[in-house]
């Protein structure tokens, strides 16, 4: 891994839910490898073990459609990214995502949302919000792409 830079600074902040979002993320290596990146996701048993070698910060959980943790997950996500500056967020979603691309996104980070897998035909709620603040929205099936906006199908990441 990258470590990162002198001053703290991070290249890329990824950021998504645990399960099939953290996979879909982790099939993505090739195009975030390279850099200095921060993890922040749910601190369950499948993150601390897919992500045992990469830096991560735990948010608050629960995270998806989760009111009460909201404001919790707004304050972790100002100070992150503060003091990381991450130039990119890469995110696939669902909760967890939302409050720390906002927060990036208005400190001059670049957005890359990649929908869900398993959207086939509707957009997500975290795609629905997160979508109008990105830079670039990838869908993972050619029937979804006339219902995102600006949307770009390049393939699934699981997919061949």
């Amino acid at each position: 891994m990258t470590e990162a830079a002198a001053d703290g600074r991070v290249d890329i902040l990824l950021t998504c839910s645990s399960g099939g979002h953290l996979l879909q993320l982790l099939a993505l290596r090739e195009v975030w490898g390279p850099y200095s990146r921060l993890w922040v996701t749910d601190d369950r048993s499948d993150t601390r073990s897919l992500l045992a070698d990469e830096p991560v910060e735990f948010a608050v959980w629960p995270t998806s459609r989760t009111v009460r943790t909201l404001p919790r997950n707004l304050m972790l996500a100002w100070r992150l990214v503060r003091r990381l500056r991450p130039k990119v967020v890469v995110t696939t979603g669902a909760g967890t995502a939302v409050p720390f691309t906002v927060v990036a996104r208005l400190h001059g980070a670049r957005v890359v949302l990649v929908e869900t897998l398993t959207r086939i035909d509707r957009p997500s709620l975290t795609c629905r919000l997160l979508a109008p603040v990105s830079h670039r929205v990838y869908v993972q099936w050619p029937e979804l792409q006339p219902h995102v906006r600006r949307a770009r199908y390049a393939g699934s990441v699981l997919g061949p």
